[in-house]
């Protein structure tokens, strides 16, 4: 439970207390105005129901008939607004009270004698009421009651209460809203920066932009912070392993190649050891390679720039061959490859296939299927699987009489495996070899 409230999303927090305190605030708001409407509504009809006891107060002082003071709405027939005078032995009634007396059940306490106060009863038919009470002292004491029904109070209210709810519901609704549009703003720079570091991730920018609100700020600022420290490891990894990929690989491979001699290692048991050397070498070189490789500030490198230097290159080296060079590699094209190590690879495949190729060259490459696959082409004699799959051995030559070293494939290969990528050969439709080097987008 407390891990899933943990993983719980800071929008959902805070719509959900927005939700809990705009709901107790109607509520609270619904009944605090719901009381006021009460006192208000029934002050008015108390109002009402005092200015007709001062009316039969004032007729009895003057001696007139309590009968001629039936004003509107006491002079209507049947149940509902209604008053009488009780004094001594005699009940003068309303018009509205025929065949019956207003039956009080609460009087109510008299706490200013002189002054009505109020008190609930029923009518003649038992109709619930809502009565006020004046008691006269003096030596003709006389007991004043004017009522009315419970509706006149219950009606009104009902019909205010109801429009007080429509209207706080709107108000909630259109509070809840504006909340959720707060929210989405308040943490629209939290997307953004989450955009920005998949931008550094995936090689796209360098650092994260320092022009962010003065809360994220100082977070930004770490990240930084971080991204630079991991940038300057990366660079002093690189040159180490520079370094050391320099100074033993060319005297291993010296070494190989004159132990080759029969005459020099009549029984391979030196042979062997430089070549176990060889493999350990390669093991640390890789792991610490791979090590800075997967540090988050990598760059992404296009493809096309570099392959359009290449082949300028190239063109120059093999110009007594005359070898064409066609690329078609879509500008916007990079991969998440420090140029060092694409410049290694590409010049790789790109010079193996010049040296073997008649006079045609063609190096495509695509985007799908979440990475970049580039194919470099040639028009030569090709090889057949078993020689493909030989000359991706260290070392490993297949004509003595070419120069170079052997060492050009398997090191692209090495390259592509440590980017999480690979490389295949195979046959083009130029009729020589075909190089499939696949590296991730």
């Amino acid at each position: 439970m407390a891990e899933a409230t943990q993983r719980r999303s800071l929008r959902t927090r805070l719509l959900t207390a927005a939700l809990v305190l705009v709901l107790a605030a109607l509520v609270v708001a619904g009944l605090a105005i719901g009381v006021i409407l009460h006192r208000f509504v029934r002050g008015q009809l108390d109002g009402r129901l005092d200015a007709q006891i001062v009316a039969l107060r004032a007729g009895l002082e003057a001696g007139i008939l309590p009968q001629t003071l039936d004003a509107p709405p006491f002079d209507r027939p049947g149940p509902g607004w209604a008053w009488e005078v009780r004094r001594g032995p005699e009940t003068i009634r309303s018009g509205s009270l025929r065949g019956g007396d207003i039956r009080l059940s609460d009087p109510g306490p008299d706490d200013d004698p002189g002054r009505p106060h109020p008190a609930s009863g029923t009518g003649p038919h038992g109709e619930p009421l809502i009565a006020r009470v004046l008691v006269m002292p003096g030596p003709e004491s006389a007991t004043i009651v004017a009522a009315a029904p419970e509706g006149e109070l219950r009606g009104p209210l009902r019909e205010a209460l109801t429009s007080l709810a429509v209207a706080l519901g709107i108000l909630g609704l259109c509070l809840l809203a504006g909340l959720a549009v707060q929210v989405r703003l308040g943490l629209a720079p939290l997307t953004r920066l989450r955009a920005d570091l998949a931008s550094v991730r995936a090689g796209r920018r360098e650092r994260v932009p320092a022009d962010q609100p003065a809360e994220i700020a100082p977070v930004v600022a770490e990240l930084n912070a971080l991204l630079d420290q991991n940038a300057q490891n990366l660079e002093r990894a690189r040159g180490h392993v520079a370094n050391l990929a320099h100074a033993l690989k060319t005297p291993l491979a010296t070494l190989s190649m004159a132990l080759a001699e029969p005459a020099r290692d009549p029984d391979g048991a030196l042979r062997r050891q430089v070549d176990d050397m060889d493999r350990r070498v390669r093991h640390h070189l890789r792991r610490a390679r791979a090590a800075a490789l997967a540090g988050s500030a990598r760059g992404r490198t296009a493809l096309a720039p570099r392959l359009s230097d290449l082949r300028a290159a190239l063109t120059r080296i093999y110009a007594e061959k005359g070898v064409a060079i066609d690329l078609d590699v879509p500008e916007a094209l990079s991969v998440p490859c420090e140029g060092q190590d694409l410049d290694e690879m590409l010049g790789n495949l790109v010079d193996n296939a010049c040296r073997w190729c008649r006079s045609r060259v063609r190096v495509s490459a695509t985007a799908r299927d979440g990475g970049v696959s580039l194919s470099v082409e040639d028009d030569g004699p090709g090889l057949d699987p078993a020689a493909a799959s030989a000359v991706m051995a260290r070392g490993r030559r297949l004509d003595e009489g070419v120069p170079g070293h052997g060492f050009g494939l398997p090191i692209t290969l090495e390259l592509a495996e440590l980017y999480g990528g690979g490389l295949s050969l195979g046959r083009s439709e130029l009729g020589g070899l075909r190089a499939d080097l696949v590296l991730p987008a």
